[in-house]
């Protein structure tokens, strides 16, 4: 695994020297722009409409437009003096829990290794947050970029998560059509109550499969194998009914087999539409 980032993580006057590693990947997969008539792939080109010409990375600087058509100009030294990127240090400011934090702050996940120096004092804030049951939250800089952060323990490794500041969270008062008080029907909570039971189970997360990958995947294959594609009809969702009626379909859908027991028709549940 490739090192993204070196470091040191630094709480009180202590420092612990790390390495970072990206901890998921993207597995989307990757399409190109096709021109039909020649099937030559497009590319995008840096151009300016002033000069009429490419433009080169060297030749090309960051700037914030402050009023329509006027900018001021950085040049990537000046941005990284700014977001302290050379002090290559993830700064500890808080420890909390980590329940207090909802999980829109949470942005991308990497892996911190011990770096050459720093097993003893890796391990010791490794063991000490698997104690406390805390969390760090902390300010990091990457590629230019000043992000908050959370540091916490999973399995034998420190893992940070890059956090979104408070201010770029968007207000919930900003959307539309939220009702004003919140008013159920009592039997209908209880069933939906009954039904999330029902559909309670540990987390497990290698039994979630991307479909439309897969799928996608093996339509490339039939591709360059010269087969049609051929796509199943969506099945049409029939049986209009009331919020009670589907509720308690559900319900019978999701019966354990212990109360099932006895009853020899399987038959699968169809669909339901709810009319709203």
């Amino acid at each position: 695994m490739q090192t993204l980032w070196k470091g040191s993580i630094s709480f009180g006057l202590v420092n612990v020297p790390v390495k970072m590693f990206t901890a998921t990947e993207d597995k989307s997969i990757s399409m190109r722009y096709i021109h039909k008539t020649c099937s030559t792939p497009l590319s995008y080109v840096r151009k300016c409409p002033t000069c009429d010409i490419e433009v080169e990375w060297e030749e090309i600087a960051r700037g914030y437009e402050y009023e329509s058509g006027r900018f001021v100009l950085f040049e990537k030294d000046e941005l990284d003096s700014l977001n302290g990127e050379v002090n290559k240090e993830i700064k500890i400011l808080d420890f909390v829990a980590l329940d207090e934090i909802d999980p829109i702050y949470f942005q991308k996940t990497y892996y911190l290794s011990p770096g050459d120096t720093g097993a003893n004092a890796y391990n010791l804030l490794l063991e000490s947050l698997r104690q406390t049951g805390k969390i760090a939250i902390a300010k990091v800089s990457i590629r230019s970029k000043s992000s908050l952060s959370c540091i916490r323990v999973i399995d034998r490794c420190l893992v940070m998560e890059t956090i979104y500041y408070p201010d770029e969270i968007r207000s919930i008062a900003q959307i539309p059509n939220l009702p004003e008080q919140i008013q159920v029907n009592d039997k209908e909570l209880t069933m939906a109550k009954m039904l999330i039971e029902q559909l309670t189970s540990p987390f497990e997360p290698e039994k979630y499969k991307d479909d439309y990958r897969a799928a996608l995947l093996d339509a490339i294959q039939h591709k360059i194998a010269g087969e049609e594609v051929k796509i199943a009809p969506e099945q049409q969702r029939t049986n209009v009914i009331d919020l009670m009626s589907a509720l308690q379909a559900s319900l019978e859908a999701v019966k354990t087999p212990s109360e099932d027991e006895g009853k020899t028709d399987k038959k699968p549940k169809k669909k339901v539409k709810v009319l709203s």
